[in-house]
């Protein structure tokens, strides 16, 4: 559900339940606040990073993503550019500029990822399932579902 921004939404608090875990892209993720619930300003998903575990190469077009790394270390990488952030650290991701993570080094990460205005957690509960998955993302679909939240999925990460 896409929601404006500015519209009427109540105050609500959300406590990270096991129950409420889900997998997208095979890792440990969490919904904590999606458009319906902040009247479309942001969206905050909360996710728990294997050591090998990366983002495809993708461009927002709808939103501004931001990063806070809570555990592990996170290289982030736009362009023939790259960062990497340990605990406490923050990455802005600006719409329009194609970018991907990948955990850095040999121990799980934990992070918050945020979009302003909301919609990409929208599409990470669309897309995420209950249960492991059993093999590789499934990029066809991956691709398709993320076009319609203005998600343009590049490729793999650039080396």
């Amino acid at each position: 559900m896409t929601i404006t921004p500015g519209s009427p939404v109540s105050p609500f608090l959300d406590e990270r339940k096991d129950q409420d875990m889900r997998w997208f892209l095979g890792e440990h993720t969490w919904v904590r606040a999606a458009s319906a619930q902040t009247g479309g300003v942001v969206g905050v998903v909360e996710q728990v990073l294997s050591p090998d575990a990366s983002s495809p190469y993708h461009v927002h077009h709808a939103e501004d993503e931001e990063f806070y790394v809570i555990d592990g270390h996170i290289r982030f990488m736009s362009g023939d550019r790259s960062w990497v952030l340990g605990p406490g650290g923050f990455a802005f991701l600006p719409r329009d500029v194609p970018h991907g993570f990948q955990v850095d080094g040999n121990a799980p990460a934990r992070i918050l990822i945020l979009s302003t205005p909301a919609g990409f957690a929208d599409f990470i509960a669309e897309i995420s399932t209950s249960e492991p998955p059993t093999g590789p993302p499934d990029l066809a679909h991956l691709t398709q579902v993320a076009g319609r939240y203005a998600i343009e999925i590049l490729g793999p990460l650039p080396q």
